[in-house]
């Protein structure tokens, strides 16, 4: 038995955000991620760069513009902010992705966390509606931690959903985003692969499916500049119809998508002016997934809110990322705007606290939202955000000896705000040093 005050299940950008926040308020936490490193999309899809961190061209700050910082900091530096080619999309930070890990694990070894890789959360051992105890598994066999508030960040929701966590698959059709593989192509010339004016290379990809060299789900190949120069990010593999909540399904998603992904680089060499001496490396471990469970909170974020550019009173964080759906039933990929430019909207507090499990609160993926609104909500920065909120949240919660449903949402964004968590409550989104 292990006895903490905070557990987090997930290391990916929402228990990273959750673990260092509870942490930093003095709370003793064990974070929990059942693969060998943390990061979540970051480590299944290495390079995928931080989108949606910059709402109206402000920062939303706390850990993520803290990290941010660190990385841009370093000589020489290891991120940058760049401007996104692709339509509706803002800025977004490229990084080192192996110094961000590093740096990532720092901050959760200077807060005091206690991480635990290769060790999975099974099920939640219930006293009534409250969770005793969480059942654990690692090599070494099983184990016990009694927590006295869980942190679910798992993306799927697995420990929420067992506990009683009412939840929806996909959307209202049971249908879930299609899940990536991403590889990186290696010794590229960026000039001239990115010659032409179309950042989805659609008339190669047209021409490679016509030919039966590309899948045909293919019909977009999604191409960006890596952060080391020539290199280019391929996100443009999407497998459709795997089930992410399910082991079998994704070992055979990952495979198709090795399959896909040879097909594709072998094509960009041999067709796209640019990739005649690049080299396909960092492939993906696993696929990235999107989308499985979105719980249901007490207050369900819908894509009329983010229409309106609502901002919550109990708004933990700001965006404006549009709505990026991603081949459900079919190869339909939308990336439309959800807010006229220059506005943004608020994720309410409550979208993160289920009704009636007094403790227990989830961050990231598995937001309680409506199929549009989770479509925009869903950016890593938002889902590092999501979880410095409900981390925080925690430690107000075990001060004040109250349960979560019970918290004072107003005294929550004002430490959020005196945390640097920018555009909360009343206050505009702004720069640092800007009125």
């Amino acid at each position: 038995m292990i006895d903490v005050d905070v557990l987090v299940v997930g290391g990916g950008t929402a228990g990273f955000g959750a673990a260092v926040a509870a942490g930093r308020k003095g709370r003793s936490v064990l974070l929990l991620e059942a693969s060998a490193k943390i990061g979540g999309a970051m480590a299944f899809c290495p390079g995928m760069p931080w989108g949606a961190a910059f709402p109206a061209g402000v920062s939303i700050g706390g850990i993520m513009e803290e990290l941010t910082e660190r990385l841009s900091s370093m000589s020489p530096p290891a991120a940058e902010t760049r401007p996104c080619t692709l339509e509706n999309f803002g800025p977004e930070i490229q990084y080192d992705h192996e110094l961000a890990t590093l740096t990532m694990f720092q901050m959760l070894e200077e807060a005091g966390v206690d991480v635990r890789l290769n060790a999975a959360a099974i099920s939640p051992v219930m006293d009534g509606r409250r969770i005793a105890a969480v059942d654990c598994f690692d090599r070494r066999g099983p184990f016990q931690v009694r927590a006295k508030i869980v942190l679910d960040c798992s993306g799927d929701g697995d420990i929420s959903a067992k506990a009683g966590v009412p939840y929806r698959l996909g959307d209202d059709r049971g249908n879930m985003m299609g899940v990536s593989l991403t590889f990186h192509m290696l010794d590229a010339d960026w000039d001239k692969v990115f010659a032409e004016e179309d950042p989805y290379f659609q008339r190669y990809a047209a021409k490679g499916i016509a030919d039966g060299r590309l899948h045909p789900d293919l019909v977009k190949i999604y191409l960006m500049r890596g952060f080391y120069k020539d290199t280019v990010f391929c996100n443009s593999v999407v497998i459709r119809n795997v089930d992410g909540t399910d082991p079998a399904d994704i070992s055979r998603g990952t495979q198709e998508g090795r399959r896909r992904c040879l097909q594709l680089a072998e094509f960009l060499r041999s067709d796209v002016p640019g990739f005649e001496n690049a080299r396909m490396a960092y492939l993906g471990p696993t696929v990235g997934v999107r989308e499985t469970r979105k719980l249901e909170g007490q207050y369900r974020i819908t894509g009329e809110d983010l229409r309106k550019a609502t901002r919550f009173p109990d708004g933990i964080v700001c965006c404006d990322n549009p709505i990026d759906d991603v081949m459900r039933a079919d190869s339909t990929m939308i990336h439309d705007a959800i807010v006229e430019p220059g506005a943004y909207y608020t994720i309410p507090f409550r979208a993160l606290v289920p009704k009636d499990i007094p403790n227990l609160m989830f961050a990231g993926r598995i937001v309680s939202a409506d199929p549009v609104a989770f479509a925009s909500v869903r950016g890593m920065p938002q889902c590092m955000a999501m979880g410095q909120a409900i981390g925080t949240a925690a430690a107000m919660a075990l001060d004040g000896n109250c349960v979560v449903q019970a918290l004072d949402p107003d005294q929550l964004v004002s430490a959020l705000s005196v945390d640097g968590v920018r555009g909360l409550g009343d206050a505009a989104l702004v720069s640092a040093g800007k009125s």
